[in-house]
C-alpha cells in the first residue's frame, strides 16, 4: 500500500496549467493569424479607394475582391479551429482536475459547507475557456496593433484612436470595480444557497414528515433573495455600463469618419484612409466592449478559479511512498486532541489506549461525550489538533489508501449503484470477496432474494432497502477486503434480534482473523462479545479496562465505576 503525506503542492496548478500550455500557444497563434486577416477588409477598402476608383480597373477590382474573399474565409476556418483549440484545452484541464477536485470535495467535507459547489466552480471554469469572451481575452494584445496600423495612416487618425481606446478602457476598470463586489459576494451566497439545498435534499423524509416545508422554504429563500439581489446589483452595472461603452464605441466610430473627412477636404489624407481608420478602430474597440459585456463572466470564473485553487492547496494529493505490507492491527491512540475550527473547547482531551491485534473494545458514554468524535479519527478521517492515532506504529492516515480499515459510520450512506458495487467498494473482479463479505456479515440470503440478487440496484441512498438491511450492507462494505481495522459506530441501531446475532457472530468471526475491532453502541448486545470497554466522558478517558474486570467492579454494592446514562445501564445488562 502507499502511504499518503500532507506536503502541500503549491504549485500543483501551475503544472496543470503548464500540461495545457501548448493549446493556449496553439489559440493565440490562431488569434494571431486570425487578426493580421483581419486587416484585409481596411486594405481592401484603401486600395478600391485609392486605386480602382480613381483607374477605373475592373481586372484590379476582381483581383482585390477575390483576395479579400479568400482571406475572409481564411479568417473564419482558423477561428473555428481556435474554438476547437479552447474546447479540446477544457477537456484535457478536465481530464487532469476533474477528479482531483471530486476528491479533494470528499476530503474536505466537514470542514466546509460547500458540498458540490467545487465542482460546480471547476465546470464554470471549463465553460468558460470555450466561451467567446476567452476569445476577447486572446484578441485585446492585438489592440495597440491596429493602433499603431491606424497611426502609420495618419497621426491625427492615430492620437484619437489611441483616446478612444483609453477612454474604453477606464470604463472598463469602472466596470470591474463596480461589479466585482456584487458578484464575489453573489457568488458566496449561491455556494451556501447550493449547501442548505442538497442538506434540505438529504432530509427530505424528515422535512415532510414534519411539516418542515413552509419554514425551510422561507429560511432557503433569504438567501436566495439575496444572491438574486447582488446578482441584479452587478447586472444593472454591468449593462448600463455595457450600454455606455457601446454607444461611445458608436460615436467614436463615427467621429473619426468625420476627422477622417476632414483630413481629405485639407488634402491631408485620401478617402480610403477615412474608411480604412473607421474600420480599424471598430475592430481595435471590439475586444473592450466584448470583455465588458463578458465581465460578470469573466468575474465569476475567476472566482470560481481562486477557490477551486484554494481548495487543492488546502488537500494536497497524495505522495506514493514506500509500499508498507499489510497492517497487524496494532492499533495505540496517543494523547489525542480534538478542538473544531473556530471553536475553544476541545471535545477529546488527551484520549490514550492501546489495542493489540485481534482485541475488540466497546466505546459507550453519555451523549455529546465524543464518542463519534472519536471513531472518526480511528478511521482517519479527522485530523487530530494535538497527539495521534497509530495502526502498527504508523499515522492511520497513512493506511487510507489501502483497503486495510473499515468503517461503519452511524448514518450509513449507500451509494446509486448495485448492492454489489457497494459492498465491493467499487472494485473491479472481486466477487468472491463480494460474496465472501456478505456471508460474513450474515446478509447474503437476504440479497439473494432481492430481484436481481447482487445485480440489485439500491438507489439514491439505499432507498430501495430498509434501515435495517442498510446497516447490515453497510457492515458487508466495512469488512470487505479482510482490513486489519474495522471500526462500527451504532452497529446495531437498526437491527432487529436476528441482526444483533448475525452481527455478534461477525464480531466473533473477526476477532478469529486476528481483526482488531472498535464498536460504539449504547446497546448490550452490540458489546457482549468485546474484551475491553472505554468510558468516555466530556471528551477525557473515564474508564479503559478489561471488560471482565468491568464487569467485576460493576457488580460490587459500592461499585463508582459505572457513567449515569443508558449506555451504561446496557453495558450491565451484558453481565
Amino acid at each position: 500500500m502507499n502511504s499518503v503525506t500532507a506536503k502541500p503542492k503549491s504549485d500543483e496548478i501551475r503544472r496543470v496549467l503548464a500540461a495545457c500550455r501548448g493549446y493556449f500557444q496553439a489559440a493565440a497563434l490562431f488569434s494571431f493569424a486570425t487578426n493580421l486577416l483581419y486587416l484585409a477588409g481596411p486594405l481592401y477598402m484603401l486600395q478600391v479607394y485609392d486605386r480602382v476608383v480613381s483607374s477605373g480597373s475592373v481586372p484590379t477590382l476582381i483581383m482585390l475582391t477575390i483576395a479579400l474573399g479568400l482571406a475572409l474565409a481564411a479568417l473564419a476556418g482558423l477561428d473555428v479551429v481556435r474554438s476547437r483549440v479552447l474546447t479540446r484545452a477544457s477537456v484535457r484541464l478536465d481530464a487532469m482536475l476533474s477528479g482531483r477536485v471530486v476528491a479533494a470535495s470528499v476530503h474536505m467535507h466537514g470542514t466546509s459547507p460547500a458540498g458540490s459547489q467545487p465542482l460546480r466552480d471547476f465546470d464554470n471554469v471549463r465553460q468558460f475557456i470555450t466561451g467567446s469572451g476567452v476569445h476577447a481575452l486572446f484578441d485585446m494584445p492585438w489592440v495597440p496593433i491596429y493602433l499603431g496600423v491606424i497611426f502609420m495612416l495618419h497621426p491625427w487618425l492615430g492620437c484619437f484612436a489611441l483616446a478612444s481606446a483609453g477612454t474604453l478602457v477606464i470604463m472598463a476598470l469602472v466596470t470591474e470595480w463596480l461589479v466585482r463586489a456584487p458578484m464575489a459576494e453573489a457568488n458566496s451566497a449561491a455556494s451556501r444557497n447550493y449547501a442548505f439545498t442538497e442538506m434540505s435534499l438529504r432530509n427530505s423524509e424528515v422535512v415532510r414528515a414534519m411539516g418542515m416545508i413552509p419554514g425551510l422554504l422561507q429560511r432557503w429563500g433569504r438567501e436566495r433573495n439575496r444572491v438574486l439581489e447582488r446578482q441584479v446589483t452587478a447586472s444593472d452595472r454591468a449593462a448600463s455600463m455595457q450600454s455606455v461603452i457601446k454607444f461611445l464605441r458608436l460615436a467614436m466610430q463615427s467621429l473619426i469618419l468625420g476627422l477622417g473627412a476632414y483630413l481629405v477636404i485639407e488634402r491631408m489624407a485620401s478617402a480610403g484612409v477615412m474608411f480604412a481608420a473607421s474600420i480599424l478602430l471598430g475592430r481595435a474597440l471590439q475586444p473592450v466592449e466584448q470583455t465588458v459585456g463578458q465581465w460578470r463572466g469573466l468575474v465569476s470564473a475567476h472566482g470560481a478559479w481562486q477557490r477551486v485553487r484554494d481548495l487543492l492547496l488546502a488537500s494536497p494529493p497524495p505522495e506514493r511512498s514506500t509500499e508498507l505490507p499489510r497492517p497487524e492491527g496494532r492499533l495505540s491512540v496517543e494523547g489525542l486532541v480534538h478542538v473544531p475550527p473556530g471553536a475553544s473547547k476541545p471535545i477529546l482531551r488527551n484520549v490514550s489506549f492501546n489495542l493489540e491485534p485481534g482485541e475488540s473494545l466497546g466505546i459507550i458514554g453519555p451523549s455529546g461525550a465524543g464518542k463519534s468524535t472519536l471513531a472518526r479519527h480511528m478511521v482517519g478521517v479527522l485530523r487530530p489538533t494535538a497527539g495521534a492515532v497509530r495502526l502498527d506504529g504508523a499515522d492511520i492516515r497513512t493506511w487510507l489508501a489501502g483497503s486495510h480499515i473499515g468503517y461503519l459510520p452511524q448514518d450509513i450512506e449507500l451509494f446509486a449503484d448495485t448492492v454489489a458495487a457497494n459492498i465491493g467498494r467499487f472494485a473491479t473482479d472481486a466477487d468472491d470477496r463480494i460474496v465472501e463479505a456478505a456471508k460474513l456479515a450474515g446478509v447474503h440470503e437476504m440479497i439473494l432474494r432481492l430481484p436481481e440478487g447482487y445485480d440489485t440496484q439500491v438507489g439514491e441512498g439505499g432507498a430501495v432497502l430498509s434501515g435495517g438491511f442498510r446497516q447490515r450492507v453497510g457492515l458487508a462494505r466495512a469488512i470487505f477486503g479482510d482490513p486489519s481495522l474495522v471500526l462500527l459506530d451504532e452497529p446495531s441501531s437498526n437491527l432487529d434480534n436476528d441482526g444483533d446475532l448475525a452481527l455478534s457472530a461477525c464480531v466473533a468471526r473477526l476477532k478469529q482473523r486476528g481483526t482488531t475491532v472498535v464498536i460504539v453502541s449504547h446497546r448490550a448486545a452490540s458489546l457482549s462479545t468485546v474484551d475491553k470497554i472505554l468510558i468516555l466522558r466530556d471528551g477525557a478517558v473515564e474508564v479503559f479496562s478489561e471488560r471482565a474486570e468491568f464487569m467485576r467492579r460493576l457488580n460490587r454494592p459500592a461499585a463508582t465505576v459505572l457513567p449515569r446514562d443508558e449506555g451504561a445501564a446496557d453495558t450491565a445488562a451484558t453481565g
